[in-house]
């Protein structure tokens, strides 16, 4: 399978990502699944699953969810999950599943790490006609002086990563695309955090935890240093963004 380089880092990553990354608002959740017209009668393929933090809440609504996912050590924590969730190792740029068979394709904290074009054209093969796509992230909430703080430490070493707000994945919905116009929604929420749970967020990111020991642990203590003298439990917030179209 042909991953790119930088994501390869979730693999060891996977437990940090599990404990530390936030799961998704009830309202966006709710919104993903009325737009994407989800129901007990639909299949939804799941890309980029991951650990199935939008998986798990995608369960409840649909007759079927396929959680696609390269990464064993992403996919693995799924199953320890949800043992009974239909599990692909795969790509987005190669689905092994039939034409037209899924009324819904989603992608939570993942299409900025595919390749856009090809990927979308996979998506457009196992979709039905009328189908739709969702495009869920977390972002880091950057109106807030010290997240935006930790943001600009951060910066410094994503060197060539691809990353949600760079946009570069945007460029595939172009008119020519055989899907609507993006429509979009956001939703603020926060997520508990303690010292230690910030850290495992800080080294869940792919190209913090590719980095050589020195450098990781500058980064954790640049980070931890905008935390002191924040009680135990504090907040980190967030925005999420909710994107969907539908196959022409």
């Amino acid at each position: 399978m042909k991953i790119h380089a930088g994501a390869r880092s979730f693999d060891e990553a996977a437990p940090a990502y599990e404990r530390a990354r936030p799961s998704y608002p009830a309202e966006a959740v709710s919104c993903l699944v009325e737009e994407l017209a989800i129901t007990f009668d639909s299949t939804v393929v799941d890309l980029g699953a991951g650990t199935g933090k939008l998986t798990r809440l995608l369960l409840p609504h649909a007759g079927r969810v396929v959680a696609v996912e390269p990464l064993e050590g992403m996919w693995r924590r799924l199953v320890e999950a949800e043992p009974d969730v239909a599990v692909v190792a795969a790509t987005a740029e190669a689905i092994p599943l039939a034409d037209g068979s899924a009324g819904a394709v989603t992608a939570g904290q993942a299409f900025h790490w595919f390749r856009a074009r090809e990927a979308l054209a996979e998506i457009h093969r196992v979709l039905r006609p009328g189908g739709r796509l969702g495009l869920v992230w977390n972002r880091r909430d950057v109106t807030v002086d010290w997240v935006a703080a930790m943001d600009a430490v951060l910066d410094r070493y994503e060197r060539e990563t691809p990353r949600f707000k760079k946009r570069e994945w945007s460029k595939a919905f172009s008119p020519e695309a055989p899907f609507t116009a993006l429509e979009s929604r956001s939703f603020r929420h926060e997520q508990e955090m303690t010292s230690d749970l910030l850290a495992d967020r800080v080294l869940s990111i792919s190209f913090v935890a590719a980095l050589p020991d020195h450098e990781r642990a500058q980064v954790l203590d640049e980070v931890g240093a905008l935390v002191e003298g924040f009680p135990e439990r504090f907040p980190l917030p967030y925005v999420t963004e909710l994107l969907w179209c539908t196959r022409r």
